[in-house]
C-alpha cells in the first residue's frame, strides 16, 4: 500500500511539472514570441538576413550566445538582462527598438525572463535568403548551346524554338522601305530621306542589308542616338534639380564623352572602368577625364548641401549607389539602406560598403587638360612644385633640376633700386589709427579691428613704374612683433588693388596686376590670392612671424607717370579675426629688366656665395625657391584647363573648392538612421556573388580612386553574371521596345523574369566574349530574321501573346520625343548636324525668386541657328521641362529612366498640333516645298515624299489639295507631322 502511495505521489509530481512546462511554452508562444517577431526580428533574425551586433532572437541559442555585448538574457534575472534594459530604455546607449514598447509588452518580457526564459525554439531557423542566390540573374553565366534548328542566326534559333513549342509561326519579313526606316530609327534616331530609300531598294546584292547595318553603325549619328539611351539610364541632365535647380555649364562634356566612346565601340568593361575611375586606370589619358561626369550625372541638392551637409552627403551617395548598381548590374541595392533587402541577397552591410566606395568624392566642376601632352607638362611642373614645397632633395638636386637653378642664376638680373612711395594720404575704412613713421612706413595703432581696408595715396619722382613693392614690417607694439595684428602675429591680405590718377583726372584708372611674388607664402595662402579677385582668399605669412616679409606686384604694362600723378594702393584685409597688417611700407621701381622673384634674406646670402662654397642645405634651400618659382611660371604659361561637371576628390562648386584628403568613415546605420551609427564598413560590393569579393582588399593607405577602381573591376569582371546580362538586355530593349527581361534596372525577385532566359545568357556571353563590343551585338540583332519581321498585327497572337513577348512579329513603336523633334527639323530642311560642344538652350531666362531661374520656352527665337541641332545637344533642365518634349514622354531625369513611358492623351494631340515648334517648322516645310515646286499638287507630293517617304495616293492628294487651298500649304504640313505614318515606326 505504501508503494502505491509513493507511486501516485511521483506521478502527480511529474504531471505537475509537465503541466508547468506546457504552461510556460504556451505563454512563450502566445505572449512573448509575437512581441519578438513584431519588434525585434527585423534586425535580429535569420528571416531578415540581419543580425545587428551579432545578436539573433529567433531561437534559444541566439539569445544565450548573444552578440558583441554578450548574452542577451540572464534567465531569472531581468534586471541583469540586456534585452530587458534595451526595451525599458533605461540606458541611453542601449535603447531598442527605437519606439519604446508599451508597458504591457515590457511587463510580459520581464515576467518571461523572471520565470526562467523558457524558450522551446531549439532548432536553428532557416534563412529565407539561404537559397537567395538560386535566382536566374545571380546564377553563374554560362554559354548555352544554340538550338539545332535551321536558322543562320543564333538569335533566330532560340526564338524559333520557343515559337515552335508554343505552336506559333513567325511573321514574314518586312519590306525594304520598312526595314530601312526601322534600322535608321533604331541606330540613328533619325528620319530617312527618299533618296536613301530608293538607293536601298535598288541595291539587289545579297549583302545589301548587312552592308546597310554596317554603314549605319559606322556613322557618328549612331553614338548620338545610343548616348541618349545611356544618359536616360544614368539620369543625366544639365541642371541640379531640387529646390535650387542651378545650371551646370560644363556638364555637356560628359555627354560628348559618351557619344564619342560609343562611336569608338570601346569595350564595355573599359566603358565601366572609365566612368567610375578613369583617373586611376588611365591617368595619362587626360582627354578621357569627362568620363567622371558619370559620377556627377544625377541631381544635387544645393540647399541641403548648405543647410544639412551630413544628411545631404548620405543621400547624395545613396543616389550614386542607386545609379551605379541600377545602370551596370540592374540591381536595387538601395533597398538595403535601412535593412537587409527584403527579397534579394543584399545585406545592409553590402549597401554601406557601396557607399564607402564613394566616400571620398564630391560633386562640382573638375578641371582637366584635353590635350594629353599639356597634361603631362602640367603634371611634371606640379610634381616639381610639390618637391620644392617639401624640399625633397631626391628631386630638387637631380642634375636636370640643378641645371634649371644654374640657368636662373646666370640670367638673374641685378636687383632693382626701390624708391619709397611717399604717402600723402592714408586712411582706414574700419577706424584703425594710422601713423606715418620717419622711414615712410605706416603703423596701425589702437584696438585691432576685425577687418581692415587701407587706402594709400602717394607720389613718386619716377617717370616710369614697373613694379610696386609691399613690405610688411615688424614693430615692438605688435603681437609677436607682427608683422600682422592677429594674436599670433599673422596677417591676411585679401586683395591688392592699384589705381593711377593723372593730373586733373576726374576718375582713376584701374591697373591690372599680371604677376605677384613674395619672399614667403603660408601654406594655402599664397600671394597669388591677393590678386585673384576673390575676397575669400588671401596672402598669409604664418608661421614665419616676428620677421618682416615683402611682396612684389608687377602691372600688365609699365606705368607712365606724369608729374603730379597720384598712385593709389588699396590693401583689403577682410578675412576677419584681426588678421590685418600692423606695419607696412610701399616702394616703386623703374627697373626695365625686373627680376620679380622675391627672395628672403637667407637666399640672398646663399647667392652671394660661389656654388662651391655652399653647403648642401643652402643649395637645397635656394633650389626649392627657384624651382618653385620656375614651376609656377611654367604652369601659368600652359593653356587654361577645361572643366567637366563630375565628382572627384577635388571639385569646385558653390561652396568653393571641395577637397577630401581621405575618404570619410562609413558606418552601418541602424535602420538607416544617421543618429545611430554602428560599426565601420569598408568599401565593397555584394557578398552573395561568389567568387567575386564582397569586400575589397585594399592597402591601408590606398588612394581614394582605388576604391572606385575596385568597384569598377568588380563590375567589369567576366565572372559577374549581372553586368553582362544587364547590358545585353538593355541593347535588346532598345531594339525591340522591351527587354527579354522587362525590368531593365531590376533583375531581382521584384523585377521581371526573362521571356527567353537561354537567349539572354547567350547574348550576354556573346557580348562578353567579343571584347564587350556593343556594335557586335547590334549586328547580330539587326541581321536576325526576328528583327526583320513584319510588325503587322495578327489576330492569332491577340490571345496567345498579346504583349508580343514571344516575338512572332516586330513591335510597332512611336517616335520618342528626341526622334520626333529631329525628324521635324529634317523634313523642314532646317536640321543642323553640327556635333558636340556646349548644349543649346531652347529658352530664355529671367531671375526666379531664389537661385532657380524662370525658363521661358515660349519666348525662344526658333530661327536661331542653335535651335536646329539634334535633340541630344539640347540643354535639359532637370526640374523645368520643355512642354513639347514633356508631352512626348521625355523622362523626368530627377529619377533613373531605364525605360520611357508611352502615353496617349488629348493634351498630347493638342501639343503636337499647336505647339509653336510644330507650327514654326510646318511653316518652314511649306516654304521649302514652295521653293522646290511651283505647282500646288507637286508641292504636296514633295511634302508627302519627305514625311511618308512615298508618293501620295490619288485620294490623299485630292483631299490634301482641298485642305491646302482652304487653309494653306502649312496646314498640310501640320497634318502629316501629326499622322501615324510619320509618328510610328513599323
Amino acid at each position: 500500500m505504501k508503494d502505491i502511495l509513493v507511486s501516485c505521489f511521483l506521478l502527480s509530481l511529474l504531471t505537475s511539472v509537465s503541466s508547468g512546462f506546457a504552461d510556460d511554452n504556451a505563454f512563450f508562444r502566445e505572449s512573448v514570441e509575437p512581441i519578438l517577431k513584431e519588434h525585434c526580428y527585423e534586425c535580429h533574425s535569420h528571416s531578415a538576413g540581419l543580425m545587428e551586433g551579432g545578436l539573433t532572437l529567433d531561437w534559444q541559442s541566439g539569445w544565450k550566445k548573444g552578440g558583441t555585448r554578450g548574452p542577451a538574457i540572464m534567465p531569472g534575472q531581468p534586471e541583469q538582462s540586456l534585452l530587458i534594459k534595451a526595451v525599458q530604455h533605461t540606458d541611453p546607449e542601449l535603447q531598442m527598438p527605437d519606439t519604446k514598447l508599451s508597458d504591457q509588452e515590457i511587463a510580459i518580457l520581464v515576467r518571461w525572463v523572471k520565470q526562467g526564459a523558457v524558450d522551446p525554439r531549439n532548432t536553428k531557423p532557416v534563412s529565407e535568403n539561404d537559397n537567395a542566390t538560386d535566382w536566374w540573374s545571380l546564377k553563374p553565366l554560362q554559354r548555352p548551346s544554340v538550338p539545332t534548328v535551321q536558322a543562320g542566326n543564333p538569335i533566330d534559333a532560340f526564338i524559333q524554338t520557343r515559337l515552335k513549342a508554343e505552336g506559333i509561326s513567325a511573321s514574314p519579313p518586312a519590306d525594304r522601305h520598312t526595314l530601312l526606316r526601322r534600322l535608321t530609327s533604331d541606330l540613328h534616331g533619325m528620319h530617312l530621306v527618299l533618296a536613301d530609300v530608293a538607293a536601298f531598294k535598288n541595291d539587289t546584292a545579297p549583302d545589301a542589308y548587312a552592308r546597310m547595318v554596317d554603314r549605319l553603325l559606322e556613322s557618328p549619328h549612331y553614338g548620338e542616338r545610343w548616348a541618349r539611351h545611356w544618359l536616360d539610364t544614368v539620369h543625366f541632365a544639365d541642371s541640379h534639380g531640387f529646390e535650387h535647380d542651378v545650371f551646370r555649364p560644363h556638364a555637356w562634356r560628359y555627354r560628348d564623352y559618351v557619344i564619342n566612346r560609343l562611336n569608338a565601340d570601346v569595350p564595355w568593361s573599359q566603358f565601366i572602368r572609365e566612368q567610375l575611375a578613369v583617373d586611376y586606370f588611365f591617368p595619362e589619358r587626360s582627354e578621357l577625364m569627362p568620363a567622371l561626369g558619370f559620377l556627377g550625372a544625377g541631381p544635387y541638392d544645393q540647399s541641403a548641401a548648405a543647410t544639412a551637409p551630413k544628411s545631404f552627403e548620405y543621400l547624395d551617395r545613396d543616389d550614386l549607389v542607386t545609379q551605379t548598381m541600377g545602370a551596370f548590374v540592374s540591381t536595387t541595392a538601395n533597398c538595403a539602406r535601412c535593412h537587409t533587402h527584403k527579397f534579394d541577397p543584399i545585406t545592409q552591410a553590402d549597401y554601406f560598403a557601396l557607399q564607402a566606395v564613394f566616400a571620398g568624392i564630391g560633386k562640382g566642376d573638375v578641371s582637366f587638360d584635353a590635350d594629353p601632352q599639356v597634361a603631362a607638362k602640367r603634371e611634371h611642373w606640379k610634381a616639381l612644385k610639390t618637391a620644392a614645397l617639401t624640399q625633397s632633395s631626391e628631386v630638387l638636386l637631380l642634375p636636370e633640376n640643378q641645371k634649371l637653378v644654374a640657368e636662373w642664376e646666370q640670367t638673374r638680373r641685378p636687383q632693382p633700386r626701390w624708391e619709397t612711395l611717399q604717402p600723402d594720404v592714408f586712411v582706414s575704412t574700419h577706424g584703425a589709427k594710422l601713423k606715418r613713421l620717419p622711414d615712410g612706413s605706416i603703423l596701425s595703432e589702437g584696438k585691432p579691428t576685425d577687418q581692415e581696408t587701407v587706402v594709400v595715396t602717394g607720389n613718386t619722382n619716377l617717370s616710369t613704374v614697373t613694379a610696386i613693392r609691399l613690405d610688411v614690417l615688424t614693430d615692438d607694439s605688435l603681437p609677436h612683433k607682427g608683422p600682422g595684428r592677429a594674436h599670433n602675429g599673422n596677417l591676411h591680405l585679401s586683395e591688392f588693388e592699384l589705381q593711377l590718377f593723372p593730373p586733373n583726372a576726374s576718375a582713376g584708372t584701374v591697373i591690372p596686376i599680371r604677376r605677384a611674388t613674395a619672399d614667403f607664402n603660408q601654406d594655402g595662402w599664397t600671394i597669388e590670392h591677393a590678386i585673384d579677385g576673390n575676397l575669400k582668399t588671401a596672402w598669409g605669412i604664418y608661421p614665419k612671424v616676428s620677421v618682416g616679409h615683402f611682396a612684389i606686384f608687377e602691372p600688365e604694362l609699365a606705368l607712365k607717370v606724369e608729374p603730379d600723378t597720384r598712385i593709389v594702393v588699396t590693401l583689403k584685409q577682410l578675412h576677419g579675426g584681426a588678421h590685418t597688417i600692423g606695419r607696412f611700407k610701399l616702394s616703386v621701381t623703374d627697373s626695365a629688366n625686373l627680376d620679380v622673384l622675391a627672395l628672403p634674406a637667407e637666399a640672398e646670402t646663399v647667392l652671394s656665395l660661389p656654388e662651391s662654397q655652399r653647403t648642401s642645405t643652402q643649395q637645397l634651400s635656394l633650389s626649392s625657391l627657384v624651382l618653385k618659382y620656375r614651376a609656377e611660371q611654367e604652369i601659368k604659361q600652359l593653356p587654361p584647363q577645361d572643366k567637366v561637371y563630375a565628382a572627384a576628390a577635388e571639385a569646385v562648386n558653390e561652396r568653393g573648392m571641395v577637397r577630401y584628403s581621405q575618404p570619410r568613415e562609413i558606418h552601418l546605420l541602424a535602420r538607416g538612421d544617421l543618429e545611430k551609427p554602428r560599426e565601420i564598413v569598408p568599401p565593397g560590393a555584394l557578398t552573395a556573388l561568389s567568387p567575386l569579393p564582397g569586400r575589397f582588399d585594399l592597402p591601408q593607405s590606398h588612394p581614394e580612386a582605388a576604391r572606385r577602381a575596385a568597384l569598377a573591376d568588380w563590375l567589369a569582371d567576366s565572372r559577374n553574371p549581372l553586368t553582362w546580362r544587364s547590358i545585353a538586355n538593355r541593347v535588346w530593349h532598345y531594339h525591340f521596345g522591351k527587354g527579354l527581361c522587362d525590368t531593365p534596372n531590376d533583375f531581382g525577385r521584384m523585377g521581371g523574369t526573362p521571356s527567353h532566359p537561354e537567349l539572354l545568357d547567350w547574348l550576354a556571353c556573346e557580348l562578353r566574349d567579343h571584347n564587350g563590343s556593343l556594335k557586335h551585338l547590334h549586328r547580330l540583332i539587326c541581321n536576325s530574321n526576328t528583327y526583320r519581321q513584319s510588325s503587322a498585327s495578327r489576330s492569332d497572337l491577340v490571345k496567345q501573346d498579346p504583349e508580343n513577348r514571344l516575338l512572332a512579329r516586330m513591335s510597332r513603336r512611336r517616335l520618342d520625343a528626341d526622334s520626333y523633334r529631329d525628324a521635324v527639323l529634317l523634313v523642314s530642311g532646317e536640321l543642323d548636324l553640327k556635333q558636340g560642344g556646349p548644349g543649346d538652350s531652347h529658352f530664355t531666362t529671367t531671375p526666379g525668386p531664389q537661385v532657380t531661374p524662370v525658363l521661358h520656352y515660349d519666348q525662344f527665337d526658333l530661327n536661331r541657328p542653335d535651335a536646329h541641332r539634334r535633340s541630344i545637344y539640347r540643354v535639359v533642365w532637370r526640374g523645368i521641362p520643355d512642354p513639347l518634349m514633356d508631352a512626348l514622354d521625355f523622362p523626368d531625369l530627377g529619377l533613373l529612366s531605364p525605360t520611357r513611358s508611352f502615353s496617349v492623351s488629348p493634351l498630347q494631340s493638342l501639343v503636337l498640333l499647336n505647339n509653336r515648334f510644330v507650327l514654326h517648322f510646318a511653316q518652314k516645310m511649306a516654304e521649302r516645298a514652295a521653293k522646290s515646286k511651283s505647282n500646288l499638287s507637286d508641292q504636296i507630293r514633295q511634302v508627302i515624299r519627305w514625311t511618308w517617304l512615298r508618293e501620295p495616293t490619288p485620294d490623299e492628294l485630292n483631299q490634301m489639295t482641298v485642305l491646302a487651298q482652304q487653309h494653306g500649304l502649312e496646314s498640310v504640313c501640320r497634318l502629316v507631322l501629326n499622322s501615324n505614318e510619320f509618328l510610328f515606326v513599323e
